[in-house]
């Protein structure tokens, strides 16, 4: 028999109900004390406790920024995250810009091509896409946890073209759901910038075969400015002439982390001045 046993055996009824009684209302404080905390130094919200992220929202940080990226190839100077790396630094200056503003975790995982047979990008190893109906899936998903924790709105920004399609039409019908709960979901479809960034390119004296569709002037720029580890010219420019495909477009050995700059600062002003448009207490 353990100590514990024999102890008990000799108290009596009455005083084990007292000591079972005594030990309760010990237990109470701790049960009843409100579970609070400082306002956290992020915006990230995967860098936050729980308790964190309520006191953000309770102090007027009830917009949030859900940014997508993707997985795929970019030929064979960039990394596959070069959607996920560019994204994440372009939401967390929209965020900052705007105050008061929180930034959701990248979803990684977006619409990239038939499978079988293999289109576009799905046509080298290392992309990973799902359907359209899955990635707005993913989408809604969050948009109703977000609304759930106490966001008023929630601002998609998508870096990859085809998101845009299943990114617009979530936010459109979240937004007529709960109109009568004042919470707003928004696709920041200006934050793709595609046009203002190639005019740029152009003023500059490229023209559109030098600046390319994809793993060109643009997306090289940009990685090497929000994720320069991400980039390696030496892989383009040491490459044996082929007629094989290699995954990019243009003449990404054009690029620079100065003109990454500014086209990024493109993407993250149209984005600004959008959410400032739609939401009135910006």
């Amino acid at each position: 028999m353990s100590h514990p046993d024999r102890l008990l055996r000799r108290l009596s009824p009455a005083k084990v109900a007292i000591s079972v009684l005594a030990g309760i209302v010990l237990a109470i404080p701790a049960l009843t004390r409100p579970l609070t905390a400082p306002l956290p130094n992020t915006i990230d919200m995967a860098d936050m406790t729980w308790p964190e992220l309520r006191t953000a929202i309770d102090h007027g940080y009830t917009t949030v920024i859900v940014p997508s990226g993707g997985i795929e190839q970019n030929g064979p100077h960039m990394v596959l995250g070069k959607h996920d790396y560019i994204v994440r630094y372009t939401a967390e200056r929209i965020a900052t810009t705007l105050t008061k503003t929180l930034v959701a975790p990248t979803v990684s995982f977006v619409p990239e091509g038939d499978i079988a047979p293999a289109t576009g990008n799905m046509q080298f190893p290392g992309t990973i896409g799902v359907s359209d109906n899955v990635y707005a899936g993913v989408l809604e998903g969050i948009a109703r946890s977000l609304k759930h924790a106490g966001f008023k709105a929630i601002c998609f920004i998508a870096d990859h073209g085809q998101s845009q399609a299943p990114q617009n039409d979530v936010a459109a019908r979240l937004t007529r759901e709960w109109a009568s709960d004042h919470v707003l979901v928004l696709s920041v479809a200006d934050y793709y910038a595609d046009d203002p960034q190639t005019q740029l390119l152009l003023r500059q004296g490229e023209t559109r075969a030098s600046i390319g569709e994809h793993a060109g002037i643009t997306d090289t720029s940009e990685l090497m400015a929000a994720h320069p580890d991400g980039v390696d010219l030496r892989r383009y420019a040491d490459l044996p002439f082929s007629l094989v495909a290699n995954g990019a477009s243009g003449d990404p050995m054009k690029a620079s982390a100065e003109r990454g700059q500014s086209l990024l600062q493109i993407k993250i002003d149209a984005a600004v001045r959008q959410i400032r448009a739609s939401l009135p207490t910006q």
